[in-house]
């Protein structure tokens, strides 16, 4: 589960305790690998603030338990490892929308692409600079399908399980951020949730710190995540290696698109997009963005910032 973040919530939260406005609720702590954050509407709500976050931390340990490649005792990192498990319902689940996305996608993305990550350095294990044979044995291992890294949709897809949860105790209103987000609804001023989408360059790794635009959410209900290059890389002899390994290929992607924000109607479904984009480019994510009728997009490169004619930028 990813480590870097691409957005900030454009209000302030009072992280690690509860707190209500005009019948509101937040709360937030550890998940992850970072800090997560549940705002919603208690309007009609008969569980307590208590009792919902009580649920909220059993399903992010339970969805940790099932598919965190770094909790050594997932089912995930047990299965990895070649241990006989019995899939949960979130392993279960996760492995069939990642298995839908990628004969979506023609395999750019591919969660049994672990063993090109771990060999560039950027999975579970490290290393860097492969030889080609490396590279082919590591291609060789993904076809065995015998390691997952569900590193670009599980953050979305756990963000979905807990806005069903809320769903079910008939909340309407609420953001649930995860690393990703997803959003419904309008937020404490009565306004639709704004998210800054981070200026996408080399050294800024705090989120909020420099923004290049804000989306506005109109109050739809929708997953929105950023995928990018410019935090997770390095640099050897004078030549960036990027995160993001095209699976097709086993080679990091040499374009110039430096992030890809997608909104979608499930933060998983974003979160498996905005991944894909990364891996195809600027000119390939642009046209499958417009083929969509249930998506929108922003591609922001070196010198431009695209949005699909959906994406709504607060002016």
């Amino acid at each position: 589960m990813r480590f870097c973040r691409s957005f900030i919530i454009l209000f302030l939260l009072t992280a690690m305790l509860s707190c209500r406005k005009d019948g509101y609720v937040a709360f937030s702590g550890y998940a992850q690998g970072g800090v997560y954050t549940v705002k919603y509407n208690s309007d009609g709500v008969a569980a307590t603030p208590g009792s919902v976050r009580d649920s909220v931390e059993n399903i992010l340990s339970g969805i940790d338990f099932s598919v965190s490649g770094y909790n050594k005792n997932s089912l995930l990192s047990r299965r990895n490892a070649g241990e006989t498990v019995e899939p949960d319902g979130y392993f279960t689940e996760l492995l069939r929308l990642s298995d839908h996305f990628g004969e979506l996608t023609g395999g750019a993305f591919n969660v049994y692409a672990a063993p090109l990550f771990d060999v560039w350095g950027f999975g579970f294990t490290g290393d860097s600079l492969p030889s080609s044979k490396e590279v082919e044995a590591a291609m060789e291992r993904c076809s065995e399908a015998k390691v997952l890294n569900f590193n670009a949709i599980a953050q979305g897809y756990t963000c979905d399980v807990v806005a069903g949860y809320l769903h079910s105790l008939g909340v309407h209103d609420m953001l649930v951020d995860i690393g990703e987000i997803y959003c419904e609804g309008l937020n404490p001023s009565g306004e639709s949730w704004t998210i800054g989408i981070d200026n996408p360059v080399d050294g800024n790794n705090d989120p909020g710190k420099d923004m290049r635009a804000i989306w506005t959410s109109e109050g739809k209900s929708c997953g929105i995540v950023t995928s990018g290059n410019y935090r997770k890389f390095y640099i050897k002899d004078g030549r960036k290696y990027s995160h993001t390994i095209d699976p097709r290929t086993g080679y990091p992607v040499t374009h110039n698109l430096l992030s890809a924000t997608i909104v979608a109607p499930t933060a998983a479904e974003a979160d498996a997009l905005a991944t894909y984009c990364m891996v195809i480019g600027p000119q390939e994510a642009r046209d499958f963005i417009l083929s969509r009728t249930d998506i929108e997009g922003c591609l922001i490169t070196a010198d431009s910032l695209w949005t699909s004619p959906g994406f709504t930028l607060r002016k």
